[in-house]
């Protein structure tokens, strides 16, 4: 059952974000798309991808216009091929500031695990640990067009001190972490009660070369695109 207590968690955290409580304003999206996956000097692989997010805003400024919204979401990620790419859960708090109509921008604290597939190498099966960070990303958003419809966004951030959970099978020690980061992308418009949008984004981590991380077995580069449609209430 371990195993599903975070994916139960996260989807749990959707379905709250799904009611509107207070009347207060949210969203639920899926997207799909196709992740590429490199790990050290093997070649790369891709894979479709589907991703169920959903964001809430938990307390809600009186204005409008200025001011600042606490906001909380989470997104799930799950790629056709669980051979070669990871299942990914995180969920996320936060505070959302708008200094127009147009423009806001802000940051969340998430919590983020990564199930990281294993790789075969000379007929071995090499197996890495599950990664589970603690991320402080930011954003930018602005709205354009006729009432503001129109939107694109930017979202990233550094990645820091993961905590790794190696498989009981693992024979050598985890690697030692050296920096990371994630920038995301997207561009989208706001039908009213349902939006549309599409996303790119890019993510490196990069461990040490050491006993725990032989040939680069752990450098992990993704790409991603995708689109999809949500609704809005």
């Amino acid at each position: 059952m371990k195993r599903w207590q975070t994916p139960i968690a996260v989807v749990c955290l959707f379905f709250l974000a799904s009611v509107p409580a207070y009347c207060q304003r949210g969203t639920l999206g899926l997207d799909f798309g196709q992740t590429s996956d490199k790990f050290g000097g093997l070649a790369r692989t891709s894979s479709a991808e589907a991703i169920l997010e959903g964001e809430f805003i938990a307390l809600q400024s009186p204005d409008r216009d200025h001011g600042a919204d606490v906001i909380a979401g989470g997104e799930v990620r799950l790629p056709v091929n669980t051979t070669n790419h990871a299942n990914e859960f995180s969920a996320y708090g936060g505070v959302s500031f708008r200094f127009t109509k147009s423009l806001s921008a802000g940051f969340h604290l998430q919590v983020h695990q990564i199930d990281t597939p294993p790789s075969i190498v000379a007929g071995e099966t090499f197996n890495r640990a599950r990664i589970r960070l603690l991320e402080i990303p930011g954003f930018v958003q602005y709205k354009f067009g006729p009432s503001k419809r129109a939107f694109v966004r930017a979202e990233g951030g550094m990645e820091f001190s993961p905590k790794l959970k190696a498989p009981a099978t693992a024979q050598i020690p985890n690697p030692n972490f050296d920096h990371g980061y994630y920038y995301r992308g997207s561009v989208g418009y706001n039908f009213g009660k349902w939006y549309a949008k599409g996303t790119y984004e890019t993510r490196y981590f990069k461990w040490t070369e050491n006993v725990g991380n032989p040939s680069f077995l752990y450098n992990w580069r993704t790409d991603m695109v995708t689109g999809g449609v949500g609704l809005v209430f």
